[in-house]
């Protein structure tokens, strides 16, 4: 693969100025994507019960969940019974009755005397009322500002929640947060590039490969939206893991093609050498991240799957930015990589790196030991983890929907209650008789029974609930949270007798998609877990020609990954740190994480180990080595890391928790494993193997030269 490499290397400085032409052209086809970008859609999982159960139920109201609105009005000092407020309530709902886009209003005037309390609290001075909008869950998205912007008043303040409005706000949110972390990141990393290069020129490089890679993925899933469905979420982690690995695959060739230059070669020899080596590693480097994330495919039917696509189509354009783009600019600039130096004071003590591996494999279980332990004790949180679908309260306590969201808790507990929805289905029509309402009322009280269940909704208790044709609906009541283990219980409590009569019941409600959702993720994630390891240990093979390796390589992503999984637990399940609000982690973080960390894990284990292997080959003497590699990588890998740790904190900055714990589990790790673990245990444990890291089959050693692949 080297020789093929430097072939590319070759012909790229031939024709650097056609592959600097045809990269722009990229880039300027990109922003017209993305400016006629498909659409976006929420992070949901197809196929579960819970969606089926919700299903039914929107065929016995007419009308979905999913696009209807709860509108919150609020009035200090004011009774909510009294017709001054009655009067500014009508005068706010009234455009919307007219509204083309709008189905129905419901409002207290529109409920008899004996329900209208359920809408109106009077000494708290709120009320609500409810908008059924038209059309599918897209359309009605794309026109909510436009009804939102009809619905106000002078006298009453307003807030729309429900999914629709969370939606509009989580899409708005995640749009200024992905802005905002880039104006944060690309500034950090070309401070950071500044202090490795201490050239202007060399340090403006990778930003820029970044910058390239990232508009181009983000150009080629958004035109994927239009056929597939691509959530939000998947904009922003797309974005958080492009310029990560973008700017660290032109931070390995940069430094590779200004080590060659400074070795007395000419900047076409250089720039070939460095194809040679440093594109190498990113090669391969690439693939273990590719492979990495290919994992998410496993979860077809969700948002992870889109992810997954997301990364794949990110992380291979920054491959063949650094190995195309970057080498044109290189070859264009030839010696004046160099240009623009700054006064920073050249980093002291390059031996530092070895005398540490030197001092850490004569005494190996000294620092294997320690650091092994306290990793192991910063993972131990994991072990009592939670998992919860996200909801409204994942969004910052400003916005609107969660102003909504709050005024509905705080005045309308009954309304903002925990309610499973419990859909009866009968295989015939008409949905009640005798017999049947005999076994309904019988479930009734089975479900009453249950414990933190404190009321039953039924047609036969509640004459607003509609009977559909074959159908109806049965609600269960609960003051506990929907993530919580009581209101679990309740759900499985349900599902374990499903026969009512001739019909079968079907169980929704948010609680009962965390059970599914959380179902659906541990269901699959054996297989992507296998997959990930599985194909991480055949890339440390192929490019290491090494046994033993691939195993060790694998032991050190699980060790770095559990540090950081039980950080994440400990911050946002239990509530330390900045969390005000600590809840269960997202189903879907800890796969996620898993894909994408194991994955960046190996660049550094790619680029450190490729390093020994050279030395290895010229000494064969182990220590020397390990000592050596050390020597050669760890600025570069600190340097990187530093990187990484910058870009993914800045989406640590984020108001919704899911990409905060994203952005804030990826710079843990990042930071774990480029210190701890490749400082510390890469040496060590490269002692205790000593000679057999290196070994391998006779018949392998061929095979790997026959393909070149190996170092010659």
């Amino acid at each position: 693969m080297g020789r093929v490499l430097e072939a590319l290397g070759a012909l790229v400085f031939r024709f650097r100025w056609a592959v600097l032409v045809a990269s722009g052209a990229f880039l300027a086809a990109a922003v017209v994507v993305l400016v006629r970008q498909g659409p976006l859609t929420s992070g949901a999982i197809h196929g579960l019960e819970s969606e089926k159960a919700a299903q039914i139920v929107d065929a016995v109201t007419g009308h979905s969940d999913k696009t209807t609105l709860v509108v919150g009005m609020h009035a200090d000092r004011m009774d909510a019974r009294s017709p001054a407020f009655a009067d500014a309530a009508r005068a706010a709902l009234a455009p919307l009755r007219s509204d083309p886009d709008v189905d129905s209003v419901l409002a207290a005037d529109d409920l008899p005397e004996q329900y209208k309390g359920r809408m109106l609290d009077g000494p708290g001075g709120a009320a609500f009322a409810v908008v059924y909008l038209n059309g599918p869950y897209q359309q009605a998205l794309r026109d909510y500002p436009s009804v939102r912007a009809r619905l106000h008043s002078d006298v009453l303040a307003i807030d729309c929640t429900g999914q629709i409005p969370f939606m509009h706000d989580l899409d708005v949110t995640l749009e200024h947060d992905l802005v905002r972390a880039e104006l944060v990141s690309l500034p950090l990393a070309l401070l950071v590039l500044l202090f490795v290069f201490r050239t202007a020129t060399a340090a403006t490089l990778p930003v820029g490969v970044g910058g390239l890679a990232v508009v181009g993925g983000i150009a080629v899933v958004t035109a994927l939206a239009h056929v597939v469905e691509i959530a939000q979420y998947t904009i922003n982690v797309c974005s958080l893991i492009g310029t990560g690995v973008a700017i660290d695959y032109s931070l390995f060739l940069v430094s590779r093609y200004r080590e060659e230059l400074a070795g007395g070669h000419e900047p076409r020899e250089a720039l070939v050498r460095a194809m040679g080596t440093a594109g190498r590693v990113i090669a391969f480097s690439g693939v273990a991240v590719v492979s990495g994330l290919s994992g998410l495919l496993f979860f077809e039917g969700s948002y992870l799957h889109a992810m997954g696509i997301g990364g794949v189509v990110v992380v291979g354009l920054a491959v063949v930015f650094a190995l195309t783009f970057l080498p044109a600019l290189l070859a264009v600039l030839g010696a004046r990589i160099d240009a623009g130096r700054l006064p920073l004071p050249r980093p002291r003590g390059a031996g530092l790196w070895h005398r540490t591996a030197t001092r850490v494999m004569r005494r190996p279980l000294l620092f294997l030991v320690p650091t092994l332990a306290a990793l192991l004790v910063m993972g131990t949180p994991f072990l009592h983890v939670r998992l919860a679908a996200a909801d409204v309260r994942v969004l910052s306590p400003d916005t609107e929907a969660r102003r909504g969201y709050d005024l509905l808790r705080e005045h309308f507990p009954e309304q903002a209650a925990n309610r499973i929805s419990i859909a009866v289905q009968f295989p015939s029509e008409p949905a009640i008789t005798d017999e049947r309402a005999v076994a309904l009322q019988a479930l009734e009280k089975r479900v009453r029974a249950l414990p933190t269940v404190r009321d039953v909704r039924s047609p036969f208790t509640d004459p607003t609930l509609e009977i559909g044709s074959d159908a109806l609906v049965v609600y269960a009541i609960s003051d506990t949270r929907p993530e919580s283990d009581e209101a679990r219980a309740v759900v499985r409590a349900i599902r374990s007798d499903r026969r009512v009569a001739d019909g079968t019941i079907t169980v929704g409600g948010e609680t009962a998609n965390d059970v599914d959702s959380t179902a659906y993720v541990l269901a699959r994630a054996p297989k992507a877990m296998a997959l990930v390891v599985g194909a991480t240990m055949l890339v440390v093979f192929l490019l290491l020609g090494s046994v033993i390796l691939p195993f060790k390589a694998v032991a050190m992503n699980f060790v770095s990954i559990a540090g950081s999984f039980g950080a994440l637990v400990w911050i946002f399940q239990d509530g330390h740190l900045f969390v005000r609000e600590p809840r269960p982690l997202e189903p879907s973080l800890p796969i996620l994480l898993f894909c994408v960390i194991f994955g960046l894990s190996m660049d550094y284990e790619v680029l450190m180990l490729s390093r020994m292997k050279e030395s290895w080959e010229r000494t064969k003497d182990n220590t020397e080595a390990v000592a050596d590699g050390l020597e050669k990588t760890a600025g570069l890998i600190t340097s990187a890391a530093a990187i990484m740790v910058a870009v993914f904190l800045a989406f640590a900055l984020a108001r919704v928790v899911l990409i905060k714990a994203v952005g804030l589990g990826m710079a843990l790790a990042v930071a774990v494993d480029a210190t701890l673990v490749r400082v510390l245990l890469v040496p060590a444990t490269m002692r205790l193997f000593g000679h057999v890291n290196w070994w391998a089959p006779a018949f392998v050693t061929r095979a790997r030269r026959a393909l070149g692949l190996d170092h010659s």
